[in-house]
């Protein structure tokens, strides 16, 4: 996957039906996490691989999707993110024989860095043996059916893009199907304020002003996360200057460590604020924000962690977080943070 910071280095906007990402200027992102599970299962789910020269297969159970898939817009064009690992069970026999063989194959990595699906590793290993066994592994490994489980993956990235994708690029604001869109007739600001106000109302959001006098609807998030480490690891995962530039892929303007009214940056300012409290191995404060945000507007982060017997469970409380940009930071956490310390430091492998 690419990592945080390569390209544009702000985080993502959310897709915005008012126009408000005018002429597909922002970097907006669609979640395509399920249609990917549903789409390989769609397409892996009782495929029959057969070799009229040695025998037959069927996928009998996908057993494993993994991973994570996103499309992105960032000025008009169109980019793709996705990383699986998959895991499919089998069974088949030979010609002319009664024995029944089963076996799995694991595609350990599907990802953009594959320009070729022949480039897609396809292991495969057996559950019975014997000499039909071993006659229908190679046919799965090398023969026909790698090249049938490929030809799947080949067909679930072509959907991606140009299945899933459709609508990701916005039209043009006055434009919808090629077509100009009549502007709409002012409503009287009375109607305005009332509408506004009973948005507000059903929303439940709550409407702040900042230090520099700018009125922000705002709202909280809360994430929770398990990490298979200790406490004291994730701890220094998230306060250590050479461990936040590992997982985050970039450089860290902070002390060595975390200290109590130290301010940090990353990614070039791109995210900045300060630590208000560090309580070692169970509590971190932050003021954050990131540089897109209206200036002068801070959140206030709280991660608390509670070792257990088997991991570590995080909480992440974030209050005062523009309205329009909730889910975006969500999911910013979840990728870049959450998911690239798993990936980076094996907190998402059991470590003891």
């Amino acid at each position: 996957m690419a990592k945080w910071g390569e390209g544009d280095p702000r985080w993502i906007v959310e897709e915005r039906p008012d126009a408000t990402n005018v002429n597909n200027w922002h970097w907006t992102e669609k979640n395509a996490d399920q249609w990917s599970k549903n789409k390989l299962k769609d397409l892996f789910a009782n495929l029959v691989i057969e070799d009229p020269k040695i025998g037959n297969v069927v996928i009998e159970d996908v057993d494993k999707i993994e991973g994570e898939a996103r499309v992105n817009n960032r000025k008009g064009k169109l980019i793709f993110f996705y990383e699986w690992e998959i895991s499919l069970k089998w069974k088949g026999c030979v010609n002319g024989k009664d024995t029944e063989v089963k076996g799995k194959v694991d595609i350990p990595n599907l990802s953009e860095e594959h320009e070729d699906m022949k480039d897609v590793d396809v292991d495969v290993s057996l559950t019975t043996k014997g000499p039909e066994a071993d006659i229908l592994k190679e046919m799965m490994r090398v023969g026909v059916g790698a090249k049938r489980i490929r030809e799947c993956l080949a067909d679930y990235l072509s959907a991606l893009k140009n299945e899933y994708s459709h609508g990701v690029i916005l039209p043009k604001k006055g434009t919808e199907n090629g077509s100009v869109i009549p502007p709409q007739s002012k409503a009287p600001a009375a109607n305005a304020k009332s509408s506004m106000a009973e948005t507000e109302k059903k929303m439940g959001n709550v409407n702040i002003t900042n230090s520099c006098g700018v009125r922000i609807e705002v709202d909280d998030l809360r994430i929770e996360e398990s990490m298979k480490c200790t406490g004291q690891e994730l701890y220094n995962a998230l306060t250590q200057r050479d461990m936040i530039q590992i997982f985050t892929g970039g450089p860290a303007k902070m002390a060595d460590a975390a200290e109590a009214n130290g301010a940090f940056e990353l990614l070039g300012g791109s995210i900045s604020g300060k630590f208000l409290e560090v309580a070692p191995f169970t509590k971190i404060v932050q003021e954050w924000r990131l540089k897109t945000w209206p200036a002068g507007h801070f959140s206030t982060v709280t991660i608390t962690l509670k070792q257990t017997k088997e991991d570590t469970k995080l909480t992440l409380v974030q209050k005062a977080v523009p309205v329009k940009e909730i889910e975006s930071t969500r999911q910013g956490w979840h990728r870049y943070y959450f998911e690239a310390m798993k990936r980076s430091f094996g907190f998402g492998a059991v470590l003891f």
